[in-house]
């Protein structure tokens, strides 16, 4: 995808309830995140759905963090180098992981969700714009399975 933002009927909600302890910590987690095209830094924005590369990165414009991801690029390998195999081949295939497995990232958006609960927010959107050391946007390159958010007590 060129870019994310959550849908508007699915917004994330605010991690603040009732009686239950504040968190010290608060992470973005990508989980399935694929990374066979380009190179790219994923900056995420919260309820900044126009966020553009040119956004500038700071709080007040709604920049919660960024995650970076080193492309594979095209494949140059023989017939199926690239095909990620389904598992592993019986229980005691103690290989490595192929080099194109989907990653799974962490980003720590705690500065982010405090400014949303400190403006009185019960729910945020997100979006991730994916660009290059140029600061433009790079096309299709974002790719990934699902987003949660994780609090820490």
């Amino acid at each position: 995808m060129e870019r994310y933002s959550t849908p508007p009927d699915k917004p994330f909600a605010v991690p603040l309830w009732e009686g239950q302890p504040d968190f010290q910590r608060a992470d973005l987690q990508f989980h399935g995140v694929g990374h066979r095209g380009d190179s790219y830094e994923g900056r995420i924005f919260f309820d900044a759905p126009d966020a553009t590369p040119a956004t500038p990165l700071e709080l007040d414009s709604g920049y919660a963090g960024s995650f970076y991801v080193f492309g594979h690029g095209p494949c140059l390998g023989d017939e199926d180098h690239c095909e990620v195999p389904a598992g592993p081949i019986h229980p005691f295939d103690y290989r490595s992981v192929h080099h194109l497995a989907l990653q799974s990232m962490a980003v720590t958006v705690t500065e982010a969700v405090r400014r949303a609960i400190a403006d009185g927010k019960s729910e945020f959107g997100v979006t991730v714009v994916p660009t290059n050391v140029r600061d433009e946007e790079v096309g299709d390159t974002l790719h990934f399975e699902r987003l949660s958010l994780v609090t820490y007590d």
